[in-house]
């Protein structure tokens, strides 16, 4: 246990510093932007960082490496908010700071709570009623009916339909032998999954297809039994992801500029270009935090938030955030195959999943490497539904990392 706080506390404080270095240039570079409250609010973000990976120190026997990453994302994420838009950045660190106590309130309730594998049928209704809501009450942004606003509050159920999905996959598989003795339970999951899908159709959100699509044909190539039902569901992307360019104009706006954005620089290629522009100009150390034009990029604070801080803190840090990324994921990915009890280990492997395809996902995207869709990067992008649903899968990773003794384990 001591040799673990000895080497757990000097990232920790390397952190510490890299905020406070981070808050001071802030200031030098941005007066007329910076208060005392802004002082304030940096200084308390900090204490709330520090004292929180502490805290799950003590706390819990798991790993709690994948917490301290996930401080790191989040505080250059929000620094290169806060510079792009104090306001925003204010905004950010109170999601941040609610995030953080959900992590810490799913953490408790996912440990103390058994028989999660048992609400298959919880996790595949209560999706299906968040499409339809979604559906019924959700407003239209960039061509996708994926935000439902609640009193001024935009929230996105999506978010939450990720983690539900990868419940019931989880649930299912660690039930298949109970569902394989029912008429087409072999089935059951995929019809499922296409339903998810055709919803996902029905909201333009193509961006999600991507992303639950890749979760589920995943975790089926690693649990189930009838290999040809991944050979099927591999055909049937290739034509669904055909079907979706022949029907859907945006995407074919996303394929084209993807193929040659300076043909269209001027209009539809304008957002993939200054992006790529952006982080030619930052180079290897960047121009210098406050020094840069990252407003030169439309929905910088979201989609492109990667570039910014590629600009301005260089490529190097964008390496270091791919690197934190791949880290986390090797984490989790190794935390699903140390844990006995099988629904916890294909939940961590899911998350995982989650986490990796996200992130691949917008790094593409934005170095032009495959189509630019709308999605943000966990922990890093501006957003309150993004941040808040992350550090929920977060908190059930650190749970997933613990060496449970529940009686399930036995069947693992």
């Amino acid at each position: 246990m001591f040799n673990k706080m000895v080497s757990y506390k000097y990232p920790r404080n390397l952190l510490m510093l890299f905020e406070l270095l981070a808050l001071f240039l802030l200031f030098i570079y941005s007066k007329d932007n910076l208060n005392k409250f802004t002082f304030i609010y940096g200084i308390g973000l900090i204490l709330i960082v520090y004292v929180s990976n502490f805290l799950l120190l003590r706390i819990s026997t798991g790993d709690t490496y994948i917490f301290l990453i996930v401080t790191m994302l989040i505080s250059i994420g929000l620094i290169m908010i806060y510079r792009i838009d104090p306001l925003l950045g204010i905004k950010q660190i109170l999601w941040i700071g609610m995030g953080i106590f959900i992590f810490f309130l799913t953490y408790l309730v996912f440990k103390n709570i058994k028989g999660w594998e048992e609400w298959t049928y919880f996790y595949g209704i209560g999706s299906i009623i968040l499409f339809i809501i979604t559906l019924l009450f959700g407003s239209r942004i960039r061509g996708a009916i994926n935000w439902i606003s609640i009193g001024g509050l935009s929230i996105q159920p999506s978010e939450i339909i990720k983690l539900l999905t990868i419940f019931l996959i989880a649930s299912y598989y660690t039930r298949y032998e109970h569902f394989k003795k029912q008429k087409y339970g072999s089935y059951y999951l995929i019809a499922t999954t296409y339903l998810f899908i055709l919803f996902l159709f029905l909201q333009r959100d193509l961006g999600t297809v991507l992303i639950l699509y890749t979760l589920f044909i995943a975790l089926q190539f690693i649990y189930e039994e009838n290999r040809r039902l991944i050979l099927y569901n591999l055909l049937f992307s290739i034509v669904s992801g055909f079907l979706g360019y022949l029907l859907f104009p945006h995407v074919r706006i996303r394929f084209e500029t993807w193929l040659n954005p300076w043909k269209y620089i001027d209009n539809k290629g304008y957002q993939i270009t200054q992006s790529l522009f952006a982080i030619a100009e930052g180079g290897f150390f960047g121009t210098g935090l406050g020094l840069g034009h990252p407003d030169f990029i439309p929905e910088v604070h979201t989609d492109f938030i990667f570039s910014a801080i590629c600009e301005e803190m260089g490529i190097f840090t964008g390496m270091g955030i791919i690197m934190l990324f791949l880290i986390l994921v090797y984490r989790g990915f190794k935390i699903g195959i140390n844990q006995k009890i099988k629904f916890y280990r294909i939940v961590a492997i899911g998350i995982s999943i989650l986490f990796g395809i996200q992130s691949f996902i917008i790094f593409g995207g934005v170095l032009k490497m495959i189509p630019l869709t709308g999605i943000t990067i966990p922990f890093v992008s501006y957003g309150g539904s993004s941040m808040l649903s992350s550090f929920i899968a977060l908190g059930i990773l650190q749970v997933a990392s613990e060496e449970l003794d529940f009686e399930e384990a036995k069947d693992g």
